[in-house]
């Protein structure tokens, strides 16, 4: 595997990201016409607007699948690093720092991580600005 950096970090999978959301906008598609089709008949109606709500419930579904699991994942990113930090310093990162940044943190090797946690707080740095800081990129392979 290619070692990880600033430029390839992102996480994209294609059966997901684009498979899976392709589908669920044409079953949308689909039941809407179908919805369409069955206004004014009165036995087809209900079963088209059942697949219509079901199929936006599965695009719902989609984003909060995502979203769910990656808040947990920021949960106990945000709890590794401040371990890391308390090892490294003993103590706890500065509490001015926002999840976002102490995810983009996780990237930093040990030995740059303490001073642009540092530089991050007192600047309120983008994550996307700290990620470019960092000159000795620690992959994380892990999150979904």
């Amino acid at each position: 595997m290619e070692n990880q950096n600033y430029k390839n970090h992102r996480r994209f999978v294609p059966m997901y990201h684009v498979f899976l959301f392709s589908l669920i906008i044409l079953v949308i598609i689909g039941a809407c016409v179908n919805l369409i089709k069955s206004i004014g008949d009165h036995e087809r109606i209900y079963s088209a607007d059942l697949i219509f709500s079901l199929s936006i419930a599965s695009l719902f579904g989609f984003f909060f699948m995502r979203t769910f699991a990656l808040k947990a994942q920021d949960r106990a990113i945000r709890s590794e690093e401040n371990l890391r930090h308390f090892v490294l310093t003993g103590k706890l990162l500065d509490s001015r720092l926002q999840v976002k940044q102490i995810v983009a943190l996780r990237f930093a090797a040990d030995e740059e991580f303490v001073g642009l946690a540092k530089k991050a707080a007192d600047s309120n740095m983008a994550p996307e600005d700290i990620k470019k800081e960092i000159k000795n990129w620690k992959g994380d392979t892990y999150r979904a």
